[in-house]
């Protein structure tokens, strides 16, 4: 249902509002999508999961409890991966691909990153002094 005039003025008052406070929420929230989350998630299981196979790899001509160690984690990533991946669903995985179509492949694998630095100079500056 299609909102009425009224509606989409107040609605665009509350935008504009939002963006004047305060606009970095506004960015952060202009950003994210239902799928942000399980994209994350899909990243670090993949990451898991090939820490695991190195760790296994790696382990192997040492012990082989380290080694089995190292397939369990890859394993328990390997399924956070697959609900991860059930999670984002077609619709989802649709949009991964096209930002990769598209370029923004760096962006999709650095943003995280950028976010913990940034996140780490902006926390260092607001830290209370204690005396």
């Amino acid at each position: 249902m299609p909102l009425s005039e009224d509606e989409q003025r107040i609605l665009s008052e509350i935008e504009e509002q939002l963006y004047e406070t305060d606009p970095a929420l506004a960015r952060e929230v202009g950003r994210t999508t239902v799928f942000t989350h399980p994209a994350r998630n899909l990243r670090l299981a993949i990451l898991g999961c090939v820490g695991g196979l190195v760790f296994m790899v790696l382990t192997l001509s040492t012990s082989y409890w380290l080694s089995f160690l190292g397939f369990l984690v890859m394993l328990a990533a390997s399924l956070w991966a697959w609900s991860s991946l059930r999670k984002l669903g077609r619709f989802g995985l649709q949009q991964i691909s096209d930002s990769i179509n598209r370029g923004d492949v760096s962006d999709f694998l650095r943003s995280p990153g950028r976010r913990f630095v940034h996140r780490l100079r902006r926390g260092g500056a607001e830290r209370p002094e204690r005396d």
